[in-house]
């Protein structure tokens, strides 16, 4: 069978990303044929060194090509304050945000009886034995899990398990984002915001 058109295969294999779609992925394509020297090969080549180089932090998951990763290699972290995340993509998305200066777990999903996703599947056993090994010890356990049905079972999961441990269990607040009105809000979201109200 002939190789196929090298064009085609190239947008295929873009279109495959998340966030972009076939138009986008010809658009790239087509940009890179027209200045390969300076667009594809550094492209080629950034691409192969980093499946070469990235892989899962063996202390808490994040993609790094240190191992371990630069933020739990960090002295000037609080390494007492531990944010567990569904995956790298929430990860990345706290440290955008400059929001946590602890450390993280990534869990590798949630808790799922319909996607048949039980705890033997995320990396529970690993937080369990990060916490009881932890010098200094973790004085607390961010539960930053995704506001569903899963997120909260597994949240739930996670603090039936923890509670033996003596360390302090939170979650994200939920409720009302910045910007947000009112009356474009669904009703889950203005319950929990209203659960979560605090003096002022």
């Amino acid at each position: 069978m002939p190789d196929p058109n090298p064009i085609d295969h190239l947008i295929g294999l873009l279109a495959k990303l998340p966030g972009l779609g076939r138009r986008s992925a010809r658009r790239a394509v087509l940009k890179m044929l027209m200045q390969p020297d300076q667009a594809m090969l550094p492209l080629a080549e950034a691409l192969r060194a980093a499946a070469a180089a990235v892989q899962p932090c063996r202390i808490c998951g994040n993609l790094d090509a240190a191992n371990p990763c630069g933020i739990c290699r960090d002295p000037q972290r609080d390494h007492g304050l531990i944010c567990v995340v569904e995956g790298v993509s929430e990860l990345w998305a706290l440290e955008r945000a400059h929001a946590h200066r602890g450390l993280y777990h990534v869990l590798g999903g949630t808790l799922s009886a319909l996607g048949g996703i039980g705890p033997e599947d995320l990396a529970v056993q690993p937080l369990l034995a990060r916490i009881e090994g932890a010098a200094p010890p973790v004085r607390e356990v961010i539960l930053a899990l995704p506001a569903t049905v899963d997120g909260a079972t597994t949240a739930h999961y996670l603090t039936d398990r923890l509670r033996p441990t003596g360390v302090q269990v939170t979650r994200l607040a939920q409720g009302v984002p910045i910007g947000g009105a009112l009356d474009v809000l669904d009703e889950g979201t203005l319950a929990a915001a209203l659960k979560a109200r605090r003096a002022v």
